[in-house]
């Protein structure tokens, strides 16, 4: 699956107001690495990141995991909002 539509899926999945949920895939420089930019509602920002990163930390583990078995080492996910 693609890291950029499993991120959206999850996210969309968490949020009250799942149209306002944007994620785009920046590359880098360096190989086997990817950067994906997630923007949610400010009134979302706290359910997706959840009590002590609980919650981003949870989707970081499942994209990296999806990533390492699709050959992609290291994914970078920045959360924030608008």
């Amino acid at each position: 699956m693609d890291l950029i539509k499993l991120t959206e899926e999850i996210v969309k999945s968490i949020v009250k107001n799942p149209d306002q949920v944007a994620v785009k895939r920046f590359d880098t420089d360096e190989e086997d690495f990817l950067l994906i930019q997630v923007m949610v509602d400010n009134e979302d920002i706290g359910a997706v990141i959840g009590k002590d990163g609980r919650m981003a930390n949870a989707i970081r583990t499942i994209v990296q995991a999806s990533g390492y078995a699709n050959g992609i080492q290291r994914v970078k996910i920045n959360i924030d909002s608008f």
